[in-house]
């Protein structure tokens, strides 16, 4: 088996995205992320897309939206391409627009025999293992696919390993059937899921450089065989980097449902974006000295790139 060549060492030009989901107000581990991401791409002269992810539309709403372009001018970052408004959005950058490539993504992978219809829900006995993994309870039934309440599954099995090369720990190899298992790639209302929403458009839009949280690595692996199955290209050559998730009270992974660590409510306290700057800094490891003393985006920009010399 043929050894994966880093990203970088194809120079592969840097081209990335900040994808939130507008279902709640950001919080601190959004910004981070944000932060990691525009620092990367910054420092190597690369172009950053902004993508709203609102295909989940029963939990988007208007003043979600309108977060994400405050937290943005909050936190002072720019960005290439993508919408500048709420208005702007919801007239030509919606995930709707795509719905015809993301349809026509499960229709390749249906007529392969990749996929298999599910009725199983959370409450479903021994639907699921003990570590949450679908347990493939539906796999060999041979639900029809257009059966009411039926979502539909990639199998699994189909690709037993994922391969993907990640800036901070390097070549991953993982299992997709034990890491994340049969995943919904569309949903039992019969919209696109976001792992093939999100891999389309990762494709269209010629990313090179996906920065998420470490939650994310089990979607990763499968989206990456996703994406392997589907022919695609640039998905898996491309670099990824899992960040460690920021955590809140009690040690649990922050969630836009607590207002109280909301960007917004940051804002409205009069709260500095610097004090979100030294998450930055604390992860790339340049909070000493000199730059214990950044306080600006472009101050945090120089000290990151002095690092990559």
């Amino acid at each position: 088996m043929s050894e994966i060549i880093a990203p970088n060492a194809m120079q592969t030009p840097i081209r990335s995205r900040l994808a939130p989901t507008p279902s709640g107000f950001l919080h601190r581990g959004n910004a981070f992320s944000f932060l990691l991401t525009w620092l990367e791409v910054r420092s190597k002269g690369g172009l950053l897309h902004l993508r709203i992810d609102d295909l989940d539309s029963d939990r988007i709403r208007p003043e979600y939206i309108q977060d994400v372009f405050d937290t943005l001018d909050w936190l002072e970052m720019d960005y290439d391409t993508g919408p500048r408004s709420v208005e702007d959005f919801l007239q030509n950058w919606s995930q709707k627009r795509r719905l015809t490539e993301y349809n026509q993504a499960l229709e390749r992978l249906r007529e392969q025999d990749y996929l298999f219809a599910c009725e199983c829900s959370r409450s479903t006995k021994g639907a699921f293992a003990e570590n949450g993994v679908y347990a493939g309870l539906c796999r060999d039934k041979k639900l029809p696919f257009d059966a009411p309440l039926t979502a539909w599954r990639f199998r699994s099995t189909s690709s037993a390993e994922s391969r993907f090369f990640d800036k901070e720990q390097g070549e991953m190899r993982l299992d997709v059937a034990e890491t994340f298992g049969d995943v919904v790639v569309r949903r039992k209302d019969g919209i696109p899921a976001y792992h093939i929403a999100s891999l389309v458009d990762d494709e269209l839009d010629e990313i090179t450089l996906i920065v998420r949280g470490m939650d994310l690595l089990p979607s990763t692996a499968a989206q990456n065989a996703l994406a392997q199955t589907l022919g695609m290209k640039r998905f898996p050559e491309a670099m990824f980097l899992h960040h460690p998730l920021l955590l809140g009270e009690n040690a649990q992974k922050l969630s836009k449902s607590q207002s109280a660590s909301s960007l917004r409510e940051m804002r409205e306290q009069g709260v500095k974006p610097s004090e979100v700057y030294a998450l930055a800094r604390a992860h790339y490891r340049i909070d000493n000295g000199i730059n214990a003393c950044v306080q600006t985006l472009a101050e945090l920009l120089d000290a990151f790139g002095a690092l990559q010399h």
